[in-house]
């Protein structure tokens, strides 16, 4: 609900949960102007859409922009409203005019949306008016949150173990969350979250905000004493770094806002299906990655029998890992050179993707357009496309490699011809795009432009081609680069116990069939644990499913499981890829987590429970089944993966033994099914079909 009475900025005054229809006395109670605090300007306070000093704003200011090669001003910015407009059916524009003390400064959009599926979309845009170039510093949209708003969860991380939940109390002042790597980040706040105290999966009120940016961000959480407490996001500018020529626009990164009675899993619930709106369309076959099974291993004999044992299980994309163009033999060199290795491949790669084809499968392939090595032909040749700062310093290597400037148009030329040979030559349906580093140097807002234009002149030359968002696993997984792209490397580890978490809490934002998740080897790479193939191939079925093992070594029992696994995959995608996602708040017993997907009419359902560590409890408490049709019957079905699970106790549930069960979904809800005591980094998957 926007106030827009009289000449004044506008001002949010309500969103969240339907009031309903509203006459005037409904309007004004919600519009009503809110008391005058003692010590404080002489007007009842009510922050508009950008606000400023100049309205008696003490907070952080929602603009802050100054003339280039003028003395500083004086006074505070000062905005005035022109119009408000309906831009589309559940749309609101709002033309805005920033004013300093030698006149008008900039003229401003700030739109807002609320999207069929219940989500608020707040964009704004900068344009320069006048004679002189404007520098734009901040640029923020930000939405109200009532005060009952007292508890805070957002996420942080690390490599291979992102997505890490932080919760506390919001207290008074500013909690910010700045990403200075040019992308979101392994240690992206990703979704941050307001909610009433101790909100969970399924229960509490809940107000949330994501940064639809792959760049640098500042994502903000204030309250002060006045009462007055907001969510906003901007992009992170650095001095100077826009610079608007007069009649010259800049469009701020969308933010998007959600509110939801019923915990996050009602957050999922708008979220979910906006995403899947948003995405490219594609199908998601089964996926055979090859670098935890060759790693830069390459030629046509050690990956032909890779790829028989492969279509074997079932696999329907066989993906090409780093390693395969010109000098490519460690992460030190070559990265830039994107042309097949015509020692290790004298015929190219065809002989390998006619194999792949001739045995049912797609052809897939990594690269890391973004990214040069300083021992590449691309840096000896080009040293000027290299990112740097402006002074010409360049930023030490990560992981042995540099940033290509993407803001430079002959840069973008050359990726584009380079990406655009290989997708001619070879009939690839899928690239692994990577990005293994952070930026460290100015022009992120650049960069990141320059990525979007890149991936869009790609998918206009080759529409088919579908793309995967890898940053050394889940750095980059964020709504702006969604739009373009497929699929998420959700993260480098295929550890199935840390990829419980992982999964789980990615999957409050983005629905589970961009998420990928394959089923490694007994021995985790990056990890060194080693799991039973039960949890392996439980955990990948949650997702864009795939494997990263060298399965030429699987025993004969682990290739038919797998194969069962292949089978069940394609069985229930489906169900995974369209249904609702539920996840149980923990009982008691935290050491389990349950996640289910549930059918959009209620007909069928899949449910995960899986031990993350010993469990306190003797006799575990039952396991709920949410999302069910109360009213209706169902019976409820083991899913056989792999062997069957360790229980601590000799004598399982006689349900649990025999296999299946009927009942209502009231009861299965609300009651839940006794499960044996299940060892630590275990799993059981249950099929749940309506019986009418």
């Amino acid at each position: 609900m926007l106030d827009a009475r009289g000449a004044a900025v506008p001002a949010v005054r309500y969103w969240g949960a339907d009031l309903g229809e509203l006459d005037e006395a409904g309007l004004a109670a919600v519009a009503a102007a809110p008391a005058i605090a003692p010590s404080s300007p002489d007007l009842p306070l009510v922050p508009s859409i950008l606000p400023t000093a100049a309205e008696g704003w003490t907070g952080s200011p929602g603009l802050e922009a100054h003339r280039v090669g003028m003395p500083p001003s004086r006074l505070p910015l000062v905005l005035r409203s022109t119009a408000v407009h309906r831009s589309a059916p559940a749309g609101l524009l709002v033309a805005l005019r920033a004013h300093d003390e030698h006149g008008p400064l900039l003229d401003l959009r700030w739109s807002v949306k609320l999207t069929e599926e219940g989500l608020v979309e707040v964009a704004i845009s900068a344009t320069a008016v006048g004679e002189h170039p404007v520098a734009l510093d901040r640029l923020a949209a930000r939405l109200p949150v009532p005060a009952r708003a007292l508890d805070l969860l957002d996420f942080s991380g690390l490599w291979a173990g992102e997505r890490h939940p932080q919760r506390g109390r919001v207290r008074d002042g500013l909690h910010v969350r700045e990403q200075r790597q040019g992308r979101p980040g392994h240690d992206a706040p990703f979704l941050t979250v307001l909610g009433s105290p101790g909100f969970g999966f399924a229960a509490g009120e809940v107000w949330a905000l994501h940064h639809a940016w792959s760049g640098d961000s500042r994502v903000t959480v204030e309250s002060l004493a006045t009462g007055h407490r907001h969510l906003g996001a901007e992009e992170l500018l650095q001095p100077g770094e826009i610079v608007l020529a007069p009649g010259a626009t800049y469009e701020a990164p969308l933010a998007i806002f959600a509110s939801s009675r019923e915990g996050l899993d009602g957050l999922s619930d708008r979220f979910h299906p906006y995403v899947r709106r948003l995405t490219p369309p594609t199908h998601r076959p089964v996926v055979l990655n090859t670098w935890e099974a060759v790693y830069f291993d390459h030629s046509l004999d050690a990956l032909a029998p890779l790829v028989d044992a492969a279509a074997d299980l079932g696999v329907e994309r066989f993906v090409l890992d780093d390693g395969w163009f010109d000098g490519r033999t460690d992460d030190r060199r070559a990265l830039g050179d994107w042309v097949v290795d015509p020692e290790r491949w004298p015929e190219g790669l065809h002989p390998l993707v006619a194999h792949v084809q001739r045995r049912g499968m797609e052809f897939g392939l990594w690269v890391e357009p973004e990214m040069v090595s300083p021992d590449s032909r691309l840096a000896r040749e080009h040293p000027e496309w290299l990112l740097a700062s402006p002074d010409g310093a360049v930023p030490p290597t990560w992981r042995w490699q540099h940033t290509l400037d993407l803001a430079n148009p002959a840069v973008r030329e050359h990726l584009l011809a380079a990406l655009d040979a290989l997708l001619t030559e070879y009939p690839i349906a899928f690239l692994k795009w990577d990005h293994n580093r952070a930026l460290m140097a100015r022009g992120a807002a650049a960069q990141t432009r320059g990525l979007y234009a890149l991936l869009d002149a790609l998918r206009e030359r080759h529409p088919e081609i579908a793309i995967e968002s890898c940053a050394s696993g889940g750095g980059r997984i964020d709504l702006g680069i969604a739009r373009r792209t497929h699929r998420f490397w959700t993260s480098d580890t295929n550890d199935a116990l840390e990829r419980q978490s992982i999964q789980r809490f990615s999957s409050v934002l983005v629905p589970l069939e961009l998420l990928g998740g394959h089923v490694g080897a007994g021995r985790a790479h990056i990890t060194g644990r080693t799991h039973d193939l039960s949890l392996r191939l439980a955990t990948a079925l949650f997702g864009h499913a795939g494997i990263e093992w060298d399965v030429t070594r699987a025993s004969d029992d682990e290739r038919r499981m797998l194969a069962d696994w292949v089978a069940a995959v394609q069985r229930f995608r489906p169900l995974v890829h369209s249904g609702r996602t539920v996840r149980p708040d923990a009982d008691d017993d935290a050491s389990r987590l349950v996640l289910g997907v549930v059918a959009p009419d209620r007909g069928e359902a899949l449910y995960s429970l899986a031990t993350v560590a010993a469990s306190r409890v003797a006799v575990p408490p039952p396991l709920r089944l949410p999302g069910l049709d109360p009213d209706r019957r169902y019976r409820v079905a083991r899913v056989p993966l792999g062997a069957a699970p360790h229980a601590v106790q000799d004598a399982p549930p006689a349900w649990f033994a025999a296999g299946e069960l009927d009942a209502p979904g009231r009861v299965l809800a609300e009651v839940g099914l006794p499960v044996p005591l299940l060892a630590p980094e275990q799993a059981i998957v249950l099929h749940v079909t309506a019986l009418d």
